[in-house]
């Protein structure tokens, strides 16, 4: 009687192996990626139930944030980074035209499938525009570890003044009135994330040395930056009025956290777009709806209280749709 002896077979097992261990580790990156933005958002959202902080803390908070912290954000980013290789104009002009392809496709479909001008200058915006403010340079920085942040910071600095033109234009065009060129061109220019990105390159250019003091202040201001706005946007959360608008709400929550990051990251993706471009165009496409679509839709004639909630559910629900994102790019190898 003969018997065979059952060995494993290392060139069958070892691959696969690897790959399981693979897997699970661009599962962690991931997650660790996304975790520390999930806590810091509900730290906010307790603080509020708490007490700690009001509707009216958050609003006055924000705008100290916007236009002091961001800024120097800014600076410092692009300030350490080399400007060189900061500067990339493939990405920049990708960003832009999907950016722009996204506005344009929001808007056709709001124009087929929402009534109510109001609500659907809101749709509109609440597909498009991202938080990628707030949620850019955290997940990069997450998903790549230590590397040029400089790239991002001025994606960000063109994607963002782009994101705030077409917001003006399409609320006050269902607003019935006509946008202000010249007005805008103006907000561009006295935009703080524009300025301290300005100041930045124009920092490089004439080769500025910043005392060692000040550098020190400015990180710790950025990395300050960075943590408090996701605490400020966990603090703006308000559930209740969910129940409101559950049509529009299930159209932008798809189109912004599903339809967009799909249709605009796989392009990326297949342009060539890896590493640090593709993580960066992960935090423009894939992010929440952007927390200022508010107050602007408040001011300019849109339905105030869907914006509201639809800034809401997307960044309730952006933390579990970003994982998957994320975890779709590295166990391709993207990023």
């Amino acid at each position: 009687m003969h018997y065979t002896s059952l060995q494993r077979d290392p060139d069958r097992t070892e691959p696969a192996a690897a790959e399981t261990g693979g897997k699970m580790e661009n599962f962690l990156v991931c997650l660790n990626a996304v975790l520390p933005i999930l806590f810091l958002i509900a730290l906010g959202y307790g603080a509020k139930c708490l007490g700690f902080l009001d509707r009216e803390d958050v609003e006055k908070l924000n705008k100290l944030m916007f236009r002091m912290f961001m800024p120097v954000l800014m600076y410092y980013n692009i300030y350490n980074s080399d400007l060189a290789s900061a500067i990339r104009p493939r990405l920049l002009l990708y960003a832009v035209a999907a950016v722009l392809a996204a506005f344009f496709l929001s808007a056709g479909f709001a124009r087929v499938a929402v009534r109510d001008r109001s609500k659907r200058s809101v749709v509109i915006q609440g597909i498009y525009r991202s938080n990628f403010v707030i949620i850019g340079i955290p997940i990069v920085s997450s998903l790549m570890g230590d590397v040029d942040l400089g790239p991002v910071a001025i994606l960000l600095a063109v994607v963002v003044p782009l994101y705030n033109v077409l917001a003006v234009i399409i609320l006050e065009y269902y607003n019935g009135k006509r946008p202000e060129l010249k007005k805008m061109l103006l907000e561009i220019l006295k935009n703080p994330l524009i300025l301290g990105s300005a100041a930045a390159i124009l920092s490089l250019l004439i080769k500025l040395r910043l005392p060692q003091p000040v550098l020190s202040a400015a990180r710790q201001i950025s990395q300050t930056a960075s943590a408090f706005m996701l605490v400020l946007l966990g603090a703006f959360f308000r559930f209740d009025g969910l129940r409101g608008h559950p049509r529009e709400l299930a159209m932008i929550v798809a189109g912004r956290l599903i339809v967009v990051p799909g249709i605009f990251l796989s392009l990326g993706a297949a342009l060539g777009f890896r590493g640090v471009e593709l993580a960066a165009l992960i935090g423009v496409f894939a992010s929440a709806t952007a927390a200022t679509s508010f107050p602007m839709a408040q001011q300019m004639g849109g339905d105030a209280e869907l914006a509201g909630d639809a800034v809401v559910a997307t960044s309730a629900l952006c933390s579990f749709t970003l994982f998957l994102w994320c975890l779709i790019f590295k166990n391709l190898g993207m990023v």
